[in-house]
């Protein structure tokens, strides 16, 4: 008779363990995988889902049978194994009623308290948390048929539930979205755990990246761009085309705002190897305009219905700012190439002294990445000239310098009125002056 007493209660530990376990396995279970699990037919996923997509009722459900255990385990204990231990106290150890029966129930309780706790909740929820899905695709039709027999209790808690909600302000369920920023702690995670290469990261962040920067993020800036000018004769043209390092240029007539398309630079070739005239004007072709506003990723699907690949940056007024490419955006997602002009100069250069050297050309988002720089998701700059211009407030001379973010900005080099080198070093928190 006293294993029955004993087994009964353990076995009321046990379920109401396998209660939190589910409990914890629906709500941690992430939706992505369950569809994921769903499509590929995995036993209990599609009822795992609608548990996961009601939370209200679920909750109520298991909240149902733990609170009915709970006093079940309770009084069940109380009952029969306390009474127990009370004549044994009383009639082995001589041990007075008044003092056996307050020793026996407390007891009682703190060891079943304390088997509750191991085996009825910490134990299954580390279980729960290891592998959320599959115990979530296990417990689910359980779980479904319980929610069905308790319908009317569960119901009434779940609308009591909502009422209260609702009297607190909480009138809506919040949807649950996955932001940017979970994305990256995810992606980080799988680098850290070998899912993923490092390479594999920075090119998925690069990615995230372009549906969030306008295409002047990526263009090639009009100074770096090679024109040729229609009122130019043939042999001018013709060295243009030849010291050119590009397959493509912008054609414009006296007026470089007003482009009127690009020329093949191959078509070119063709005729002055037949020793013929350039004719450029017949060779141009039309390109598509894209406002330097013009969010990347739609760039991405304009460039791929024109024939040139190519696309002539302009900003509100009308000035040619630049052209963006395919391989512009290609670099913008897997970092630059190297170019027929020879190596690539990196961005960043780490000095003996401990400070970098920036090109002023650097992507503002990488330098906010290899650093911490917690930069504005609102700012107008692209780049990490466009980043000190802002700090500076004006166009600063070789020399001055401005503390940002925790480091000290120092211009090395100007190119003309563009910020070509900084030198970025830790900036050491200046003293207090004493009172």
């Amino acid at each position: 008779m006293l294993f029955i007493e004993i087994a009964t209660v353990l076995i009321l530990i046990v379920v109401n363990g396998l209660l939190a376990l589910s409990e914890l396995a629906v709500v941690s279970a992430r939706p992505g995988r369950l569809k994921v699990m769903v499509q590929q037919g995995v036993k209990g996923s599609r009822r795992a889902l609608a548990l996961a997509a009601d939370p209200g009722r679920f909750l109520s459900t298991v909240q149902i049978g733990i609170t009915l255990i709970g006093i079940i385990a309770g009084a069940f204990s109380g009952a029969t194994l306390a009474g127990r231990l009370v004549d044994w106290l009383m009639t082995t150890h001589g041990i007075s009623e008044r003092v056996a029966e307050p020793l026996a129930y407390g007891s009682v309780v703190t060891l079943i308290t304390y088997l509750s706790l191991i085996i009825g909740e910490l134990v299954p929820k580390q279980i729960a948390l290891r592998n959320p899905e599959k115990i979530a695709c296990l417990a689910a039709p359980a779980m479904t048929i319980l929610s069905r027999v308790a319908s009317p209790l569960v119901s009434l808690l779940d609308l009591s539930g909502k009422l209260v909600l609702t009297l607190l302000g909480q009138r809506a369920v919040a949807a649950s979205r996955v932001t940017d920023e979970e994305i990256k702690t995810l992606v980080a995670e799988a680098e850290s755990a070998g899912v993923l290469e490092p390479e594999e990261r920075e090119m998925i962040t690069r990615v995230m990246r372009l549906a969030d920067r306008p295409v002047a993020a990526v263009m090639t800036p009009r100074h770096e761009v090679d024109m040729i000018d229609l009122a130019d004769n043939d042999d001018i043209n013709r060295g243009r085309i030849i010291e050119s390092a590009h397959s493509r240029l912008p054609v414009y007539e006296e007026n470089a705002d007003a482009v009127l398309g690009v020329v093949q630079a191959k078509d070119l070739l063709d005729r002055c190897l037949q020793n013929s005239p350039l004719n450029i004007r017949e060779s141009v072709q039309r390109a598509p305009v894209v406002p330097d506003t013009m969010d990347t990723l739609d760039v991405v699907s304009l460039l791929k219905s024109s024939p040139v690949h190519i696309g002539l940056v302009h900003d509100e007024y009308g000035h040619f700012q630049g052209v963006v490419t395919s391989a512009d955006i290609l670099e913008a997602i897997v970092g630059e190439f190297r170019h027929e002009e020879g190596a690539i100069e990196p961005n960043v250069v780490r000095r003996p002294d401990g400070s970098y050297l920036v090109s002023g050309a650097m992507s503002a988002d990488d330098l906010a990445e290899a650093f911490a720089i917690p930069l504005p998701e609102d700012r107008s700059y692209h780049t990490v000239a466009g980043l000190a211009l802002s700090g500076f407030g004006k166009l600063p001379e070789v020399g001055e310098s401005v503390r940002m973010y925790g480091w000290q900005f120092e211009v090395l080099d100007m190119d003309g009125r563009r910020i070509d080198k900084i030198l970025l070093t830790r900036a050491v928190p200046r003293r207090q002056a004493k009172p």
